[in-house]
């Protein structure tokens, strides 16, 4: 049986009856109205999916009233019924917003799966509502993992810029988040209603990767049977994420700084401009000032991208996160293959620590995805790790008294308990600068 709350407004009240009851016996609940008065008091007090609504009406018309409606409860909705259809009427209800426009009384048989329709529809907006928001939670600065002072030293100056329509550039080695932090940069944006698309440059070569980005003419090339829309222009209104941008051929750089400086481009095979309102988020890991040095980057497009750069640290220089991220991927893992794991040994998270991860997040991720693979009991051992994590240069972490580093270390985590964490405090007393407390903190793995 069907479920969902459906108002009648018709000021024949013999038409409501019989509306009324085929509608009933379907299992909607019906409120009714013989006015668009009286039909607006229901739509403010009860929690209406769908109207059914007379065109000519005492004090109104319900081609008006539709897009009355749809301003105020855009997520109700409008069935026309008409004693007397004409296509101009049902072309103007259609804009306003209307589901459908039929005739009273010939199609009474249409009606219920008319509301059936309306209802599937009204519970994929809401199935594609509840979707976007857990995307915008998953890719949000708070979902983030990390409390090492650099990682939280990009968050800090990415929510900063996030805001604003400034392009940004994330630098950064492959594999350490570039794209997540795109997307949040996006999310925490006034561009977040719109859309978010990610290119990478190195996955095309120039021709092809002109015609994804900018788009093209019917016959601007060989295959080009029709008009094509590039990212940029899909991506109106909303974000344009480039990554290894670096890696762009210079004859396209000229392009994309011409969107930069006049929110213009020209497709493949056309003579005229597109305009386009879009945000630009660059990524690379490669080191751009000496990509102009050696002239395989235009300098003028380096600084346009380069207003608010962001460096993200690579895994290594976070050291400290590792288990916190281990964790987080462990669990997620577990779940997703219904393995009861609640656990990693101290040598397991100590091989972890000690590897360079040159892949950074993505080769950590990859790695707790196979451990939990092979787990055999509710607690990852070094035996669930690869051959080379299990034997490359292994040292357990232990605590030396004649070790000048560890005593260092002992010293520093002291005063930082003395001070409560204040670190600027903590290096007034220890008489270094805070610079050199941060890089000790992170070097030594402290705890703040």
């Amino acid at each position: 049986m069907a479920t969902g709350n459906i108002l009648l407004i018709d000021d024949e009240e013999k038409l409501r009856a019989l509306l009324k009851r085929i509608i009933s016996l379907e299992g909607f609940s019906i409120h009714e109205a013989n006015n668009l008065k009286a039909a607006n008091k229901v739509l403010e007090k009860e929690n209406i999916q769908v109207v059914l609504c007379d065109v000519k009406l005492p004090d109104g018309n319900g081609v008006d009233f539709t897009l009355q409606v749809k301003t105020k409860f855009p997520s109700v909705e409008i069935i026309l019924l008409t004693a007397y259809g004409n296509i101009a009427d049902g072309v103007q209800a259609i804009k306003n917003g209307a589901f459908d426009y039929i005739i009273k009384g010939d199609d009474n048989d249409k009606i219920i799966p008319l509301l059936n329709r309306a209802m599937e529809k009204l519970q994929m907006q809401k199935r594609i509502a509840h979707l976007e928001k857990q995307i915008s939670k998953q890719y949000s600065f708070e979902n983030i993992l990390g409390e090492s002072s650099l990682i939280k030293e990009a968050i800090t100056l990415a929510k900063k810029v996030a805001p604003s329509d400034a392009t940004v550039l994330l630098l950064g080695e492959t594999g350490t988040g570039k794209e997540v932090f795109a997307q949040s940069i996006h999310n925490a944006s006034r561009r977040n209603g719109k859309p978010f698309l990610a290119l990478n440059c190195s996955a095309f070569g120039k021709e092809l990767l002109e015609s994804e980005i900018f788009g093209h003419k019917a016959g601007a090339f060989t295959g080009a049977v029709k008009d094509k829309k590039g990212l940029i222009e899909e991506a109106d209104g909303g974000t344009l994420f480039l990554d290894e941008i670096g890696e762009m051929h210079i004859e396209l750089q000229s392009k994309l700084l011409r969107v930069l400086e006049t929110n213009e481009f020209i497709k493949v095979g056309d003579t005229k401009s597109t305009k386009v309102d879009v945000r630009i988020v660059a990524a690379t890991n490669r080191d751009l000032q000496q990509e102009v040095n050696d002239g395989r980057f235009r300098e003028d497009l380096f600084y346009r991208l380069n207003v608010f750069s962001i460096h993200l640290p690579a895994l290594r220089e976070r050291k400290k996160d590792i288990p916190l991220l281990a964790e987080f991927f462990m669990k997620g893992f577990a779940q997703k293959a219904n393995h009861q794991i609640e656990a990693m040994s101290k040598e397991f998270l100590e091989h972890l620590q000690q590897h360079e991860w040159k892949g950074n997040i993505r080769e950590l991720k990859n790695v707790m995805e196979r451990a939990v693979i092979l787990a055999d009991n509710n607690q990852l051992n070094v035996s669930n790790l690869p051959i080379e994590l299990q034997t490359t240069n292994y040292k357990p972490q232990t605590l030396s008294a004649f070790d000048l580093a560890s005593v260092e270390k002992l010293h520093i985590q002291r005063v930082l308990n003395h001070t409560k964490g204040n670190k600027t405090e903590a290096a007034k007393l220890l008489n270094i600068g805070l610079t050199t407390l941060y890089r000790k903190i992170e070097e030594y793995g402290i705890v703040t």
